[in-house]
């Protein structure tokens, strides 16, 4: 069956061919282990951590699981006295892949307009540790900051969850569980190109097939990976699968974007819409021509200039001050 997508943005288009002799669209469970090293291989240059502090933590896991590994960035010379605000940052990588340094040239740049303390996560992997291990992990690393705010220098009403990705999915789904079991209270929520709903029901879920980047069989791979058996059903989690909450009244305002040639752009149009529906707020972006994690990429590209740049006014809306 012939399939019809948005066209690529003709400078993202262009880097493509290069971009798939490393990262290729399709990714299928024998694929895993190859994704996780392109993964393993991501470092942050050390001179884009020169005015930054770094310090490694291990905290409390969920009951009966390990300690989860947090690497905590704060703002070199900023005065611990006067508290910032507080990010969790959650790592992407289609839930089977990455680990807490992946993501955080976003975090950097964030931090360089918006002076802020992040904590990146570094939860358990799909399938070797499927749901709820990574949400929980995440859920563990958000009641640390929280309850570590003042030592850290953290201003606790002013925290926030972001992530791309598998991280946007599992922050949509941390605001949910915050929510729900009476937890941190939350800021914001910063979802880029989030992936929330396991169900393959959108028009752009099925869009691509051996194009662009995460395509449909990937999101395939990785939801079953995460939930098994369970993929698909009608007895899914929204903590793993934000999109199927039945509700997403009292949650915290929310960045939401996605490109418009890519599997998750409806279903971050769909959640927005939802938000909005229920009361909440929600600044929505679908970026035209973007394939997925296009901005992180060919971060040089007009598009992802400007949406790089979306972002960082938001947080500023929201934080600076």
């Amino acid at each position: 069956m012939a399939r019809t997508h948005p066209p690529f943005d003709r400078e993202l288009e262009a880097a493509l061919e290069v971009i798939h002799e490393v990262n290729p669209p399709t990714i299928t469970p024998d694929r895993i282990g190859a994704l996780r090293a392109i993964a393993d291989g991501y470092r942050i240059p050390d001179e884009d951590l020169a005015d930054v502090e770094t310090a490694e933590h291990l905290v409390p896991g969920p009951p009966g699981a390990p300690d989860v590994q947090v690497l905590v960035l704060r703002p070199t010379g900023s005065d611990p006295s006067v508290p910032l605000p507080g990010m969790l940052h959650l790592h992407g990588g289609g839930m089977v892949a990455g680990h807490r340094m992946v993501g955080l040239d976003w975090a950097l740049e964030w931090m360089h307009a918006v002076p802020m303390i992040v904590a990146s996560v570094e939860y358990r992997l799909a399938p070797e540790h499927p749901h709820p291990a990574p949400i929980e992990d995440c859920y563990a690393a958000l009641c640390w900051l929280a309850h570590q705010a003042t030592e850290l220098g953290v201003d606790p009403a002013r925290l926030l969850v972001a992530g791309g990705s598998a991280g946007g999915g599992l922050a949509a789904g941390l605001a949910l569980l915050a929510r729900d079991r009476g937890g941190p209270p939350l800021a914001a929520q910063l979802l880029i190109c989030p992936m929330i709903d396991d169900r393959a029901v959108t028009g752009s879920s099925t869009e691509l097939d051996g194009e662009g980047i995460w395509d449909r069989t990937s999101n395939a791979t990785g939801w079953a990976a995460l939930l098994g058996d369970d993929a698909g059903g009608p007895d899914v989690s929204p903590y793993a699968a934000p999109a199927r909450a039945e509700s997403l009244a009292g949650l915290p305002p929310a960045f939401i974007d996605a490109g418009s040639a890519e599997t998750f752009r409806d279903e971050a149009v769909e959640y927005a819409t939802r938000l909005w529906q229920a009361g909440g707020q929600a600044e929505l972006h679908i970026w035209p021509g973007g394939f997925h994690g296009f901005d992180s990429m060919v971060p040089s590209a007009s598009l992802s200039r400007d949406a790089r740049t979306a972002r960082t006014n938001w947080l500023r809306r929201m934080f600076a001050g």
